[in-house]
């Protein structure tokens, strides 16, 4: 292991910290650890030698791209529960311990019982919801993404370290017969990329709808797997890197969206307190990575309140299980939908499934006996 201590050209604000902190990982892969010294300088560990002037330079680039230009305020609460609960600080290795969870690798988890019954009836739960109320259209959209949906959506220039790629041998039968006596040579025998693994279902739809002129409001609900790089981040069932998403899109005009979006945060907000879990709501951001604009978004997201989230206990920390956004008519031109002959307003609303079923695990156990009735129910 080897440290370096990276100085900042400006110490970081206080109220930075945490938006620093999510990055740091993503500045090089050779690094495995860290922790600020002060707010001027941060000290990283590496798995291997490093040019501590190129680190500093990545770093530094980091702050004032991302970081330095956002706003000072702290995040505004939306809601917070009465329930106060003292979630088990070891959940996480106490389920590994008893076989419910099975780690297969970094960002990895396989779930046993009673956890997939747990998933299943708060999916069920939140699904329920969207239907009932909004009279959500369902879909099962396939894993793999077209590249070109992440393309047209800006996702490749805001968030590039969440992207995982999927690629195919060049259809040649010399090259089958190179990689067969050779197969540790890959990526070089590959043909071009065409296709994604999703960071969300939300693209699908989108992706769905381009170029659709629309009668009237659109509500699209759809569970899948959803992918994202998460550098070293990975931990328990907070951060996945191999995830379940529960996600609802609207489309419509700007009223439409708005009411949707905030109702649905509404009916969410009443599912935790009926399921005892304690938490909060409240104002948030994207983790725009080194784009040009990354922390004028970052900020004008605060402003215009266009990202909200639910964050539950799980111990010492929280974790947000669910994302209620607002994109303007971002979509809509991006991928040419309409609204009677105007361009679309869109919303979407998503719930991790994994992250939530940890919050249930964490602060009512794993003892079926123990969950709400709400959940019981649902078994």
């Amino acid at each position: 292991m080897y440290r370096y201590v990276l100085e900042l050209a400006e110490p970081v604000a206080p109220e930075h910290v945490d938006e620093l902190n999510r990055r740091i990982f993503f500045v090089d892969e050779s690094i495995v650890d860290f922790e600020l010294v002060g707010l001027a300088a941060v000290a990283v560990s590496t798995d291997r030698p490093a040019d501590p002037t190129e680190l500093t330079r990545k770093l530094r680039f980091v702050v004032e791209n991302d970081v330095a230009a956002q706003l000072r305020t702290p995040p505004k609460v939306l809601w917070r529960s009465e329930t106060v609960r003292r979630a088990r600080p070891d959940t996480f290795a106490a389920l590994v311990a008893d076989g419910i969870v099975h780690e297969v690798g970094p960002g990895q988890v396989a779930l046993g019982q009673p956890a997939i019954a747990a998933l299943e009836a708060l999916d069920r739960l939140i699904r329920d919801i969207v239907v009932d109320e909004f009279g959500a259209v369902e879909y099962r959209y396939p894993t793999l993404l077209p590249l070109n949906a992440l393309r047209r959506s800006g996702y490749l220039s805001s968030f590039p370290q969440h992207l995982m790629f999927v690629a195919r041998l060049h259809g040649d039968v010399d090259t089958y017969r190179e990689f067969a006596q050779d197969p540790d040579r890959i990526l070089d025998r590959c043909g071009s990329v065409e296709q994604c693994l999703p960071t969300t279902m939300c693209y699908h739809t989108f992706d769905q709808f381009a170029g659709a002129t629309l009668d009237g409001p659109t509500v699209i609900t759809a569970r899948g797997g959803s992918f994202r790089h998460e550098a070293r981040y990975h931990r328990t069932l907070e951060r996945l890197g191999d995830f379940t998403i529960r996600e609802t899109v609207f489309i419509g005009d700007a009223d439409f969206v708005r009411a949707a979006r905030d109702r649905l945060r509404e009916r969410a907000i009443e599912l935790v307190e009926k399921l005892d879990l304690a938490g909060r709501c409240e104002v948030a951001n994207d983790p725009f990575f080194a784009a040009a604009d990354g922390a004028t978004r970052v900020s004008s997201q605060r402003l215009l309140e266009l990202k909200h989230e639910l964050h539950l206990d799980i111990g010492e920390q929280t974790v947000a299980v669910g994302s209620f956004n607002l994109h303007d008519r971002h979509f809509g031109e991006a991928f040419d939908i309409r609204v009677r002959d105007e361009p679309a307003f869109s919303a979407c609303v998503g719930f991790g499934l994994e992250r939530l079923t940890y919050a249930l695990l964490c602060q009512h156990g794993w003892d079926v006996e123990d969950w709400p009735d709400l959940v019981r129910g649902q078994l």
